[in-house]
């Protein structure tokens, strides 16, 4: 079930929960690697407004990208609602955070405050802060002190930062979801320390008038062979408890070849980096802290075979399988990548584009002297709107592709127009719609912003021309500059995550699991 919407408009007018969001505007760049079996049954839904086509547009398209199965939800988003059933209001997936909540309510995860784990500092206790998210973010802001454990790799490398069974081990994230899974898994994996999340992760830790470090490097090293061993028994435990299965390369072989009438998804749980040095063919990069619980950006078929492949030892993709037995979103099994046998691909996951086709293009430098002329085209910048006002080519017309074909008569000028897009992917696909709704020449910038700074010309800042509302980015605390209303964002998300276990009871569709 595929949500067309833009993300601002899911947030704020509501979803359903197990809805996989892929905007129209970015359904070609997504569709492969989210739907992989073009004969699985594919519902695409919108608001439901009086005279929107949102849904029915991508359903077009849909189909003739080659899926053979495709509907739209008759009445969208509206109709939902008015048969009684749960709409979910606040973010694009909803189910993630959800998930995270309903774990801390199962479990009881336990928590510290901000004001007790800095008492517990400043009585000089033996304490360690492992921060649950990927290392960029944890680059970008992160609690004095901590490290950069994310995801599954926490089973796997804290044996490399917790010392002593007496430490007690705080798990943070920005917010509440990650939290709670970090310190869950660590709990759940039978380390013998008092672990707890830190309520409310960094945004609470700025609510309460401390400061971030930024910029900070402190990332666990791979396990030694005696913290491995560890970790190998912990992960053992684990599967037991959750009933993860594992499978033989025999196996694998058997799903690869049902895979068009059994949707396969192959996810390697690893590092970018593993997976880049050398991956089984024709799996995706999907790294333990983004699997779990963000399946849904890497599956978006319910109830498909769901293989983790990681290195012999299993311990991450065990953890992980053990958080999507729990979500209930496929059916899951882990193999290793040596079990899987065969040659190895190197490089980076580079996901499938489909719909791609060549269309008139303009180079960077030739664009810079036809902006200089006396008819100068106008430029159509389909970034996300944050990238936008980061760094777009001066005078460029923010405009989000969907809707662009129908506010083709507004744009301003009326010579030639160029869409760029961050790598030019976006913009390509874009010629075919706006071709179709105007007479004037359209052209790709090749290469698209990239290729501009590439070329050593410069960028403006800020949201200054916009040809549509930035309904695309959900807002949130992090990009505010305004301390105030940066708190006060944090304060509205963590009630609204807070609020999230009484909304699931309201809802009959919720997939989550429970386990002794």
């Amino acid at each position: 079930m595929i949500d067309v919407r833009e993300a601002r408009v899911t947030a704020e007018r509501g979803s359903i929960l197990l809805g996989v969001s892929v905007p129209r505007s970015v359904l070609e760049t997504r569709i492969d690697a989210l739907v992989p079996r073009r004969s699985t049954p594919v519902v695409v839904y919108d608001g439901g407004e009086e005279g929107e086509t949102l849904a029915a547009r991508a359903a077009r398209r849909l189909t003739e990208l080659g899926y053979t199965d495709v509907r739209t939800l008759d009445g969208g988003l509206r109709a939902w609602a008015d048969a009684g059933h749960k709409v979910h209001l606040g973010g694009t997936h909803v189910v993630g955070q959800s998930f995270g909540e309903f774990v801390e309510d199962v479990h009881g995860t336990p928590h510290v405050t901000v004001a007790e784990l800095r008492a517990a500092q400043a009585r000089g206790e033996d304490v360690v802060i492992l921060d649950s998210r990927p290392t960029e973010e944890f680059v970008v802001h992160s609690l004095p002190g901590g490290t950069s454990i994310p995801g599954a790799e926490l089973v796997y490398r804290a044996d490399e930062v917790v010392s002593s069974p007496d430490t007690l081990v705080v798990v943070n994230c920005a917010g509440r979801t990650r939290s709670i899974l970090g310190a869950q898994t660590l709990i759940n994996a039978g380390l013998p320390n008092r672990v707890v999340a830190l309520a409310g992760g960094t945004q609470s830790w700025i609510l309460e008038g401390h400061t971030l470090e930024h910029g900070t490097v402190s990332a666990a090293p791979p396990p030694s062979p005696a913290a491995l061993d560890r970790a190998r028994a912990r992960a053992r435990g684990v599967a037991e408890r959750f009933g993860v299965r594992a499978i033989d390369g025999a196996t694998l072989r058997q799903f690869r070849e049902e895979r068009e009438r059994r949707s396969l998804y192959l996810l390697d749980v690893r590092t970018p980096e593993e997976f880049t040095a050398g991956h089984l063919p024709g799996s995706r990069s999907a790294p333990s802290w983004e699997v779990a619980p963000w399946i849904f950006r890497f599956a978006g078929t319910h109830h498909a075979r769901i293989v983790l492949l990681d290195d012999p030892d299993l311990v991450r993709a065990t953890v992980t399988a053990s958080w999507l037995e729990q979500l209930g979103w496929g059916e899951v099994f882990v193999t290793s990548i040596a079990e899987a046998g065969g040659e190895r691909a190197t490089g980076p996951d580079v996901p499938t584009v489909l719909g791609l086709t060549d269309v008139p293009s303009t180079d960077p430098l030739a664009l810079r002297d036809a902006l200089a002329s006396a008819t100068p085209p106008v430029v159509v910048d389909l970034a996300p709107s944050p990238d936008y006002g980061a760094g777009h080519i001066p005078g460029a017309v923010f405009a989000i592709r969907a809707r662009l074909a129908d506010s083709a008569a507004d744009l301003p000028g009326a010579g030639a127009i160029t869409l760029t897009s961050p790598d030019g992917v976006l913009a390509r696909l874009a010629v075919r719609d706006l071709t179709a709704a105007t007479d004037r020449p359209v052209t790709a910038l090749a290469g698209g912003t990239a290729a501009w700074v590439d070329a050593g010309l410069a960028l403006a800042t800020g949201e200054e021309r916009l040809l549509h509302p930035a309904d695309d980015a959900v807002p949130h605390g992090w990009r505010e500059t305004d301390p105030e209303r940066q708190k006060e964002g944090f304060r509205r998300y963590l009630a609204w995550e807070l609020g999230l276990v009484a909304e699931l009871r309201q809802d009959d569709t919720v997939p989550f699991r429970r386990f002794r």
